[in-house]
């Protein structure tokens, strides 16, 4: 389950954990991140995948929840969910698996080629969805900017007091990162702000 910030809550997706049983599956764990679906450094995602058994299933209320990467890097990650023998059930793709896994020669080759189609066609929508909110937010920017009215992403305090605190802790960049719950990226930049704020006390950060 992914939301992409702190402001939205995941309780609409909470409903696939209830159609998974219904049809069946056994949930053997459930996986919750606030992060954009463009990233594909997302704790919780690859731990999920790093957690997986042959024959199990990634279940996602839709292809968007697991990725809006550029459809190379969106290959690469459900790549990795199925080399560890699992797959994906989203509803709304259809899912030949069954069918190819029981099916011989040409016509599991064409099963196969067509369940990829579908999956590669699904990530490459999800993106362009993406790209075209990025467009329309940059456009409203632009826009707001020409008539004065744009004041900017008021910043998150609560998140740059939580990676001050692990910093002067003695947390590396990446274990700041992962118990923040935010980027790398993220953190260097906050870092940076607090030394160009107070030099003498965030030197060490």
């Amino acid at each position: 389950m992914r939301v992409s910030t702190d402001a939205q809550d995941l309780a609409r997706q909470e409903a696939i954990v209830t159609s998974a049983r219904a049809a069946g599956f056994y949930v053997a764990g459930i996986y919750r991140e606030k992060a954009s679906g463009a990233r594909a450094d997302r704790v919780e995602l690859l731990r999920m995948i790093g957690d997986l058994q042959p024959g199990e299933a990634v279940v996602a209320e839709k292809i968007d929840r697991i990725s809006r990467l550029p459809l190379e890097d969106a290959e690469k990650l459900v790549a990795s969910i199925r080399a560890k023998g699992a797959r994906l059930a989203v509803p709304g793709i259809i899912d030949l698996g069954e069918l190819a896994a029981s099916a011989q020669g040409v016509a599991r080759i064409v099963l196969e080629s067509v369940q990829d189609m579908l999956l590669k066609l699904a990530l490459q929508m999800a993106h362009d969805d993406y790209e075209d909110r990025r467009e329309r937010q940059r456009q409203g920017i632009a826009l707001a900017k020409a008539a004065g009215r744009y004041a900017g992403r008021p910043p998150d305090t609560a998140m740059h007091e939580r990676i001050a605190a692990l910093r002067a802790g003695g947390n590396s960049i990446a274990e700041t990162a992962k118990l923040a719950g935010c980027s790398q990226s993220q953190v260097k930049l906050v870092c940076a702000m607090l030394r160009a704020k107070d030099g003498d006390r965030w030197r060490s950060i």
